[in-house]
């Protein structure tokens, strides 16, 4: 059998290594940061290479955004409450960066457990072994009095809890993000999945109710996302599927009654899912717009993004 045939690298053509040039270099090479320094300053020292410029781009469009009152949407899954950082996200409400909050059941839940005891989650694997997973009295109750406030008063269901936490006598309210939304007259909407949630094995859960209520949040939503044509930013921290379909249902409501383009998108999260990829770094600005992908435990990143954007608008 002969031998297959190989490519002579002797003929091949060496060229002097500042003819080819290089793509990176040391003018874009990270700064160390000294005791005393400033945040603006970390910051700065950031590589001007790859992520540290995506970084510095999307910090640049939501301050834009600010500025020109234009929607700065964030949306988030449930774990954002769990790990501690609805404090963050209340404070960028306080500072006015926040046209619209967005999560799922879970989160809403999370939030309301969080107003009232002050902790939340439970040792999933131990209670559904003894069948009382999910059977918290209480929870599913308050989640039960924001539903039929929000009938009773033609809220959307994020608004209607909103609307019961003000009413509540409890001092934990302020650490919630939905009371924080309220009031300060921010749109927090709540996009349920029936049977996801921990309410729904509950006899008090009024699925017509969830549902009505719910779907005026979608068309909360839908409203301020017509809004981002030209300077808009949505950004999605760690729900891997619901809220990437919702936003992308949304925009063609958006765009089906006209046009919306040039606008920011950005998913935060552990690890980076198909859904949030498609519909919302690509899909929606693949004509127009910038969509940036950051991948990061939220406990970091969300953090690091609030002191960015507080720096950088003097917040």
């Amino acid at each position: 059998m002969a031998p297959h045939r190989r490519i002579d690298l002797r003929k091949t053509v060496a060229v002097p290594v500042r003819r080819r040039g290089g793509a990176y270099g040391k003018k874009q090479f990270a700064r160390v940061l000294r005791r005393g320094d400033s945040l603006s300053r970390f910051f700065a020292g950031l590589p001007r290479i790859l992520k540290g410029n995506d970084w510095r781009e999307l910090i640049e469009k939501i301050a834009a955004a600010h500025t020109n009152n234009k929607p700065i949407i964030w949306l988030f899954g449930a774990h954002v409450i769990k790990c501690g950082l609805s404090p963050v996200l209340i404070d960028l409400l306080d500072s006015g960066v926040v046209t619209l909050l967005g999560t799922n059941g879970a989160g809403a839940i999370h939030d309301l457990e969080i107003a009232h005891l002050g902790y939340t989650s439970e040792d999933v694997q131990a209670n559904l072994a003894d069948g009382t997973f999910g059977m918290a009295r209480e929870t599913a109750q308050w989640f039960a009095d924001g539903v039929q406030a929000a009938v009773a008063n033609d809220l959307g269901l994020g608004e209607g809890l909103g609307f019961s936490l003000a009413r509540a006598k409890s001092a934990g309210k302020r650490e919630s993000l939905l009371y924080a939304a309220y009031k300060h007259n921010v749109p927090a909407t709540i996009h349920v999945a029936i049977g996801t949630d921990i309410v729904a094995q509950h006899p008090n859960f009024d699925a017509a109710a969830v549902g009505k209520t719910s779907h005026i949040d979608f068309t909360i939503l839908c409203e301020v996302v017509r809004r981002l044509h030209r300077g808009g930013v949505v950004l999605l921290f760690g729900s891997a599927v619901l809220l990437p379909e919702v936003f992308l249902k949304a925009l063609a409501v958006a765009r089906n009654l006209g046009r919306v383009e040039n606008f920011t998108t950005a998913n935060f999260d552990m690890i980076q899912h198909y859904r949030p990829q498609q519909n919302v770094v690509s899909r929606p600005t693949a004509a127009t717009g910038r969509g940036f992908s950051f991948t990061g435990h939220h406990e970091f990143m969300l953090p690091l993004l609030a002191a960015a954007l507080k720096e950088r608008l003097k917040l």
